[in-house]
């Protein structure tokens, strides 16, 4: 039922993919399969860091960080279509890195950022350096511009006030931006790790075992003047965020949804119940032909978002419709695959538990499913 490589050439080549890009597709396929065995991904549950350092680093000397970062900065000068491929074979074999979150801040800022700290913080994260976004807040509110965080002005510099919540990674970052409440008016602001004392992070514990998010207090924490981004870029810098947050989670839950399918699919094939394999039951066979289109359906969308990511209007359009259709897909693949497992499926031993846990993580960052639709209401009529 997964794309062939052939038929993924032929698919990505029809929506204008050159062959260096399908080229990097094709070594990203290999390199997450190889280096995320799902025993592996079990073992890193485990660990305090979540992901392996030496794949870290293999990920920033392969160029994967800087792709759509400009060559100006070190990176490669490509965009998010090029991202979104690599962060679908991640999410297929659960290799969960600080890829997404350091491909979202570097997007950040670019929108937002001056020549300056663009020039400081780009190479550093094309080299491997970890930044992090503290975005969300105990409020709740996928809506990024509500923001309680505060940032007042003290002597040279500004005092922040206020907790972060689900800030990925932020152990191992050197760089956090934040969304901050400046006089009423939402900045983002660069916070430098050593600012944050490690008292200041707790983790947080989350659906999906296989990540790390802390809750960052910020009472204390002290910025210059010159951490503060370009006020008048905000609102476009924190739509820039969301989409692109919202593009790369679309792409790791198709990648998930596929190994749910294949997952089900295998043991379909090799369990019997009074004497014939139980994918011989339409009960069976049905709901799984389902997810599968579900699957095409959204994998449609999200190489779509991908490839129009940068258009004005129709990206974002795009985009949301990516998250929505692949939340679904994924949620019912992962359901389906811990159903079929019957008694062994709801155990913490079973692979389609797994799958379900990263579903619900996914569909609550950035918005669920039902949240990208009342959007695209909004958009579309």
């Amino acid at each position: 039922m997964a794309f062939s490589e052939e038929n993924l050439a032929n698919h990505l080549g029809g929506l204008g993919y050159s062959e260096e890009q399908i080229e990097l597709m094709d070594v990203a396929t290999s390199f997450c399969r190889d280096k995320s065995p799902i025993d592996k991904v079990r073992k890193l549950m485990e660990d305090e860091r979540g992901y392996d350092p030496q794949v870290w680093q293999e990920i920033a000397e392969l160029g994967w960080l800087g792709i759509a970062i400009p060559e100006a900065h070190g990176g490669v000068g490509l965009s998010m279509a090029e991202v979104a491929p690599i962060a679908e074979q991640m999410g297929r074999r659960l290799l969960t890195t600080p890829f997404s979150t350091c491909t979202v801040a570097a997007q950040a800022l670019l929108a937002a950022a001056d020549e300056a700290q663009c020039g400081e913080w780009l190479p550093r994260i094309v080299a491997g350096e970890i930044a992090t976004l503290a975005l969300y807040e105990p409020h709740g509110n996928w809506t990024l511009a509500h923001v309680e965080v505060t940032a007042k002005a003290s002597g040279e510099g500004y005092a922040l006030s206020g907790t972060k919540q689900f800030v990925a990674y932020a152990k191992d970052a050197a760089l956090v931006i934040a969304t901050v409440n400046v006089d009423g008016a939402v900045r983002l602001a660069l916070i430098e790790r050593a600012a944050i004392a490690d008292s200041a992070l707790r983790r947080e514990i989350i659906v999906d075992e296989t990540r790390r998010t802390y809750e960052l207090t910020l009472d204390g924490v002290t910025i210059p003047a010159s951490a503060l981004l370009d006020a008048g870029r905000s609102a476009s810098a924190l739509n820039q965020i969301e989409l692109a947050s919202a593009l790369l989670q679309a792409a790791e839950m198709c990648g998930g949804t596929q190994s749910a399918i294949d997952y089900t699919i295998e043991y379909l094939k090799t369990r019997k119940q009074f004497g014939k394999l139980i994918g011989e039951y339409q009960a069976l066979k049905h709901p799984i032909t389902n997810a599968y289109v579900a699957y095409e359906k959204a994998r449609s969308h999200m190489l779509s978002a991908a490839h129009n990511f940068g258009q004005q209007g129709v990206g974002e359009i795009a985009v949301r419709m990516a998250k929505a259709s692949a939340d679904k897909a994924y949620s019912f693949a992962a359901d389906r695959a811990v159903q079929f497992h019957g008694g062994f499926g709801f155990t913490h031993d079973c692979d389609a538990g797994l799958y379900r846990r990263s579903a619900i993580w996914h569909a609550s960052q950035f918005g669920d499913a039902a949240w990208h639709r009342a959007k695209l209401a909004d958009l579309l009529f």
